[in-house]
C-alpha cells in the first residue's frame, strides 16, 4: 500500500515550504508541514530532562509526556516561536510552528489513484507517494504507527 513519504534531509534545507495541500476540508491547509512537525517530535526531538522550549512557552502549549515526547496543545499556541529560539538543539524549526492548526490525512483513500497534490507540487521532490517500509539502516522510519514515513537522522541517545 502507498503512503505518504516525506524527505525530511530536503525539506530542511527549504527557507519557506510551497508545496500545496489537497486536505479535503480545508482549502488553504498546509497539512504536509504539520507532518513536518510530528516527524520531528517523533524522531529529530532530543528528549531533553528539561525542556527549555517548554519552559520557555509563555502559553504553556508544551508539554513533556511520561515517554520524554513533547505535545503540543494547538488551541494555546500563539505562534509566538519562544520555543524555537529556546531548543538548544535547533529541533524546532519555525516554520513548522505556525498559530492556524493543519491537519493531514496522509492521503488516505486516495479514490482518484492519483499522486496527492502536495508530491507533485514539490519543487524538491522531497514528499512522495509509494511503498514503503521502516529501515533504519536507510534513516527511514515510520511516524504515528505508521500513518506516513520520514527520511530524517534520528537521533539516539547514548
Amino acid at each position: 500500500m502507498k503512503k505518504l513519504f516525506i524527505d525530511l534531509e530536503i525539506c530542511y534545507k527549504c527557507r519557506e515550504c510551497t508545496a500545496k495541500c489537497s486536505y479535503y476540508y480545508h482549502p488553504d491547509n498546509q497539512g504536509h508541514v504539520r507532518c513536518m512537525a510530528l516527524a520531528a517530535q517523533e524522531h529529530v526531538c532530543r528528549r531533553c530532562e528539561e525542556p527549555p522550549c517548554v519552559n520557555a512557552c509563555p502559553q504553556e502549549a508544551l508539554e513533556k509526556r511520561a515517554d520524554g515526547m513533547l505535545d503540543r496543545h494547538s488551541m494555546r499556541c500563539t505562534s509566538c516561536k519562544t520555543c524555537t529560539m529556546a531548543c538548544p538543539f535547533g529541533v524546532i524549526y519555525p516554520e513548522i510552528v505556525e498559530y492556524k492548526t493543519t491537519m493531514c490525512d496522509y492521503s488516505k483513500g486516495r479514490a482518484d489513484s492519483q499522486d496527492p497534490v502536495c508530491v507533485g507540487s514539490c519543487p524538491h521532490n522531497a514528499i512522495k507517494f509509494i511503498e514503503v517500509e521502516e529501515d533504519p539502516k536507510k534513516d527511514i522510519y515510520a511516524v504515528r504507527n505508521g500513518q506516513f514515513f520520514v527520511h530524517t537522522v534520528k537521533w539516539k541517545k547514548d
